[in-house]
């Protein structure tokens, strides 16, 4: 009986550890597909980042630059802000399948790899 009781002792605790082990396992790989992701989105950040200020300051000169050829500088952010709302209505209604489509494709990709 003696011998019964320390095979279920002995197994209860292998159980225990493989248990801490799996837990601490699955910690392990979630550490490491977290800092997989920051690490490939941050470059991405930081490049948007730096050509959104780029794409801020030539819009900003451009539209000082249209406003000073027609004489008023509000016709030129007039004139800057409708081309962005043509081409806003350009991507919405010829390009949002193909963009909605490929973002999700990485999304996908992303996460399954």
């Amino acid at each position: 009986m003696k011998d019964n009781s320390e095979l279920i002792d002995s197994l209860l605790e292998k159980a225990t550890n493989y248990g801490k082990t799996n837990l601490e396992l699955l910690k392990l790989q979630a550490i490491d597909r977290t800092s997989d992701k920051v690490s490939s989105i941050t470059p991405i950040a930081i490049v948007i980042t730096i050509l959104s200020f780029f794409l801020l300051f030539a819009n900003l000169g451009i539209a000082f630059w249209l406003g000073d050829l027609f004489g008023k500088i509000y016709l030129g952010f007039l004139v800057v802000s409708a081309l962005y709302v043509l081409i806003s209505l350009i991507i919405y209604f010829f390009m949002r399948k193909i963009i909605k489509q490929t973002v999700y494709d990485f999304v996908i990709r992303h996460l399954l790899k």
